[in-house]
């Protein structure tokens, strides 16, 4: 049942908006045509129960270009 999934991945998230909001954005990146979006929900909070997708989430760094000046 979908419940048990979602206390499952309650685990590694403890606030139920991020999760909701952490699975539909991994429900749109992992959903294939031709298949149900039940069945892909369901798969990323199986995938959450047993990985932290807080954890997982890449974080961007800012490399910032230093300009050289020259000489006249």
């Amino acid at each position: 049942m979908r419940s048990d999934l979602i206390y499952g991945a309650l685990t590694h998230v403890s606030n139920r908006y991020e999760l909701c909001q952490l699975a539909s954005k991994a429900t749109r990146k992992l959903h294939k045509p031709n298949t149900r979006v039940q069945d892909t929900t369901n798969e990323v909070m199986a995938r959450f129960r047993y990985s932290n997708p807080v954890a997982a989430t890449p974080t961007v760094e800012v490399k910032t270009k230093v300009q050289q000046r020259r000489a006249a």
